[in-house]
């Protein structure tokens, strides 16, 4: 019973998966992984903050707009002084 239990694991050890798994750093996958990997970090690192900056800085425009407007509109409201 172990002699069977023992062969069935190294018949399923020694499959191309452990070949792949003994060395992961070796391969164009794994560096085409990591490059790509990379790529993604850095595009993160750069856009989430420019997101922030652009989103921040379109809603402050967009509020000094409309208080000119509401500014525009009150003079329009007032009587000419003559």
């Amino acid at each position: 019973m172990e002699d069977t239990l023992t062969d069935n694991l190294a018949d399923a050890l020694g499959g191309p998966l452990s070949e792949a798994l003994a060395n992961p750093v070796g391969g164009s996958n794994a560096i085409a992984f990591l490059v790509i990997a990379g790529f993604g970090a850095g595009m993160a690192l750069i856009y989430v903050p420019l997101r922030l900056f652009l989103t921040a800085t379109a809603r402050s425009r967009r509020l000094k707009l409309l208080q000119r407007i509401r500014r525009l509109r009150e003079e329009l409201t007032q009587p000419l002084e003559s």
